[in-house]
């Protein structure tokens, strides 16, 4: 059995307003750009890695908030290979008669599954069993119920060694790793991904606009100035993935450490 822990970096739509991209955007709002995967035995040795860039082909212009944390630029992006062409390697370093998926929060699973979808590729090699390792760590860190702590704040605490910066898909998946081996336990349980019942859940949904005039409205009442286009569009970027709760960094209270 093997644990294949993984981090993904995204792209978005850098012009949300542009009504010619809204069936887009809602197939495939964050579009892959940087996949880092560690594979771990049931010992929990190293295996082997995998760290890939990503060219996009959805939003082919990387966002500014995007290029701020993650230092990726286009100049890379450009030189790198297609989705379909990384997706095959992945297959190659997932499969075994028995692999678990470890990610920080759910939302790198919806994600893959939803690119794999967009491309039309067959997402079944694709392990479902799979750990959310936020979760757990939450759990061991004493969090409060209901918050989940963030990556870094995790590594802190539990005191690995910084290496390099965070919000890079590999150096993400080598640092989740290390929090897998600090908190395992036999109360580790896994959960089985169904792509299919998210794809549902999501047409059922009610889809609610955000206003964001009235958005960008509220921050220059409080800025008391106009925002700047690429203010503007940070916000609104900043607030669709706050909505995706993975950036929580709520900490435990010392005394319950």
């Amino acid at each position: 059995m093997n644990y294949i822990i993984f981090d993904l970096e995204f792209n978005q739509d850098y012009n949300l307003n542009k009504e010619n991209k809204n069936i887009v955007t809602q197939r495939c709002p964050f579009e892959i750009i940087q996949i880092g995967a560690v594979k771990l035995d049931e010992n929990h040795k190293t295996i082997s890695t995998l760290d890939k860039l990503i060219k996009p082909e959805i939003y082919t212009e990387i966002h500014p908030y995007v290029k701020e944390i993650t230092g990726i630029t286009m100049d890379e992006l450009n030189t790198a290979e297609s989705f379909k062409e990384i997706y095959k390697e992945l297959i190659d370093f997932v499969k075994d008669d028995k692999s678990i998926l470890c990610v920080w929060g759910i939302a790198d699973m919806k994600e893959l599954f939803r690119n794999i979808a967009y491309h039309g590729l067959d997402g079944s090699p694709i392990p479902k069993e799979y750990i959310n390792l936020q979760s757990y760590a939450s759990k061991y860190l004493n969090c409060p119920k209901g918050t989940n702590i963030g990556l870094s704040n995790a590594v802190e605490l539990l005191n690995i060694e910084l290496k390099n910066q965070f919000h890079h898909a590999f150096n993400d998946a080598y640092y989740t790793a290390e929090i897998f081996k600090k908190i395992y336990s036999e109360k580790i349980k896994t959960t089985i991904y169904n792509p299919n019942r998210q794809s549902s859940n999501r047409h059922r949904r009610r889809k609610e606009k955000i206003d964001t005039s009235k958005l960008i409205e509220q921050f220059e009442k409080m800025f008391d100035r106009e925002m700047t286009a690429d203010e503007k569009s940070i916000i609104k970027l900043a607030y669709m993935m706050g909505k995706t709760n993975q950036f929580q960094i709520k900490t435990p209270d010392k005394d319950t450490l």
